[in-house]
């Protein structure tokens, strides 16, 4: 099909199903304010702007996932990311003290707030790995291509089309490629954004870019609790001194009281022991047994519950370990290090934001769905903060995510499709003008 072609088919299905809803609404509805967005010439310029760029988003994709970035490590990807944000047109372009990049482009009527469009630079695989990226027909394999590295070249690509359709915007928008939003990173980076960085107190909304389903949205940020449980001895031979307390016998006794712990299916609450270790050879009592404990919720209060709950059991399989062995030689003792703290949060379905967004995917000719996780929007939505985690890709064109052999599906088609629509549910929230108004 014709690039031309393809463009106005895309623009009468972003536009067909609130058109006629825009022509005829006397008061601004979500709806009625995304059919005037899309309908817009500026956007449609930016819409063509992306189609022209597709094959450049994909390849700064490519550069940005073959610099490894593993947890914690971050720094060379993003001293590429804050080069390619100046050279896309970005204000104010810094590294900030955490290692996230940052970047503003201006808004015309902002009011001192901004709104913060994130995508992470971190990935969950360590450093050693094969980052390599491989070509199978359209479809791109590598560690991270898709969670997230594809998402910080699609804000690049965001911020030129914004620009070349000379797009002006109500709010501030602040880019930002975020660090350690993946496992042991802690929220860290967006951790920092909000509560430390010079932004903080200053932003109004916020929005997290993932390789996911443009039509499905997160709106229920999912709180996790992790700890690090080291149960100590003073150890001995296992035969020479039998009878002495031991820290995997203490450890065990935790293990499957915690298994018991009743938990509700709603709000969905979870937990699981990931990692266990310690001792030193198979004849010897240990001198110590650790284990590595994953809790979730989308509830607070459950999320507490089963935090304390587990704090209870690890201080009584000690105390039990204690009264049955001797403690001559010492005592069994227990440290509970967390390791891990997201909070939950999330933003109300009725919310004039969830709505807003809802309005852009429909138009999109998407089906819109929402669900709760883990992402960098826990922060915002813990600090009341409306906040979402929006997909960028077409349903199906993504898969394997965490493993070495990730994929995305980067067919030209239902990349832009998914990013137009993507682009819309930002801009639906920050405001464009539009015929001076």
């Amino acid at each position: 099909m014709h690039v031309a072609t393809r463009l106005s088919a895309l623009a009468l299905a972003l536009g067909a199903t609130f058109g006629a809803s825009c022509a005829s609404a006397q008061t601004s509805t979500p709806a009625a304010d995304v059919a005037r967005l899309l309908a817009s010439p500026v956007f449609k310029t930016a819409a063509a702007t992306l189609d022209k760029e597709h094959e450049r988003i994909v390849e700064d994709g490519i550069k940005l996932a073959e610099i490894p970035s593993p947890p914690l490590k971050e720094a060379a990807r993003a001293k590429a990311y804050e080069k390619m944000f100046r050279e896309a047109g970005l204000a104010d372009v810094k590294i900030d003290e955490e290692g996230n990049v940052l970047g503003v482009r201006k808004g015309v009527k902002g009011d001192g707030k901004f709104v913060v469009v994130a995508a992470h630079i971190d990935t969950v695989f360590p450093a050693g790995t094969d980052v390599k990226v491989k070509r199978e027909g359209t479809k791109l394999r590598a560690p991270g291509i898709g969670d997230d590295t594809m998402s910080l070249s699609v804000q690049l690509g965001f911020v030129r089309a914004m620009n070349a359709a000379h797009l002006k915007t109500r709010d501030d928008i602040l880019f930002v490629g975020t660090v350690g939003e993946e496992g042991p990173g802690n929220l860290r980076g967006v951790r920092y954004l909000f509560t430390k960085g010079q932004y903080k107190d200053k932003i109004k909304s916020f929005f997290s870019v993932e390789s996911a389903d443009v039509g499905t949205v997160t709106n229920l940020g999912v709180g996790s609790k992790r700890y690090h449980v080291t149960f100590k001895g003073p150890g001995g031979h296992s035969f020479g001194a039998f009878g002495l307390v031991n820290p995997m016998f203490a450890l065990g006794q935790a293990a499957t009281e915690f298994s018991r712990i009743q938990v509700p299916a709603s709000p969905k609450t979870t937990y699981s022991i990931g990692l266990i270790g310690g001792g030193t050879s198979v004849n010897s009592i240990p001198v110590s047994g650790w284990m590595d404990v994953d809790m979730r919720s989308e509830s607070v209060t459950e999320l507490k519950r089963v935090e304390e709950r587990m704090l209870k059991i690890v201080q009584e399989a000690a105390e039990a370990e204690n009264f049955a062995r001797s403690t001559k030689e010492g005592k069994i003792t227990v440290e509970a290090q967390l390791v891990g703290d997201r909070p939950a949060g999330m933003v109300a379905l009725d919310s004039p934001f969830v709505q807003s967004a809802k309005a852009a995917i429909e138009a999109g000719g998407y089906k819109f769905a929402t669900k709760g996780s883990s992402t960098d929007s826990n922060m915002p939505m813990s600090l009341g903060i409306p906040a979402l985690t929006i997909g960028r890709m077409g349903p199906d064109k993504f898969g394997r995510m965490h493993s070495t052999d990730e994929w995305i599906d980067v067919e030209k088609g239902p990349m832009v499709k998914a990013m137009t629509t993507c682009l819309s549910i930002i801009l639906a929230a920050t405001g464009v003008e539009l015929d001076g108004k």
